[in-house]
């Protein structure tokens, strides 16, 4: 790198550099090569969030990740490849958790104004998100794969946004989704009761495709 042009950078205000922006208190900027052409093999997301928002499951194909608490906590989860099992790390003011390359994660904070750093071995923080993973695989691939009804799963996903970041949306509703799910169990348990020729056996065999020897 030829330090002596002109053109170089040597310094940036990565507050004028938003990746995403959820609401006022939850957003993530961003500091790579494309922001400071200097950079080499680092860059850095500065991450701010409010009580039980969480940087959404993810993994960084090009980078390793050091994740350092500047103000409140957060849990740092990794999926471990080697293991298959979660490994969950509570970080607060000067701790770190480090989460390899490749390694499926998230973090969630914890409690209100939390700020997290988020350190990269790379010019650029690259990302594959699960939102995107869930939203761009063809419904009909992953029903066939997983043995799914394919209108359940396209259901499941309907109100998954792309490249969404930080959850939970800023419209969502999870009391009101639990209610309706409750009174619909309600009226189901109703119906069972008195109508019970109508309704589903109460037993039944599991079978793992298709239709049910009384579908």
């Amino acid at each position: 790198m030829d330090y002596t042009s002109s053109n170089k950078q040597f310094t940036f205000d990565v507050n004028k550099s938003t990746l995403i922006k959820k609401d006022n208190r939850n957003f993530i900027n961003v500091l790579g090569i494309k922001q400071l052409n200097t950079l080499q093999n680092v860059s850095l997301l500065d991450i701010f969030l409010s009580k039980s928002n969480v940087v959404e499951p993810h993994y960084h194909q090009n980078a390793a990740e050091l994740v350092y608490c500047i103000s409140g906590a957060a849990i740092i989860s990794l999926l471990n490849p080697d293991t298959k099992k979660i490994q969950n790390y509570q970080i607060t003011p000067g701790q770190v958790a480090n989460v390899p390359q490749g390694w499926w994660h998230y973090e969630i904070a914890t409690v209100d104004n939390t700020h997290l750093l988020a350190i990269f071995d790379a010019p650029t923080p690259e990302v594959i998100l699960g939102s995107d993973i869930l939203k761009f695989t063809p419904s009909n691939i992953m029903a066939h794969t997983y043995c799914m009804d394919e209108n359940q799963w396209k259901e499941a996903i309907a109100s998954v946004q792309p490249s969404t970041y930080i959850g939970p949306p800023k419209d969502c509703n999870r009391e009101k989704e639990k209610s309706s799910k409750q009174h619909s169990q309600h009226k189901n348990n109703y119906a069972y009761h008195y109508y019970p020729y109508t309704t589903p056996y109460p037993f039944h065999y599991n079978y793992p495709c298709g239709p049910t020897p009384y579908s």
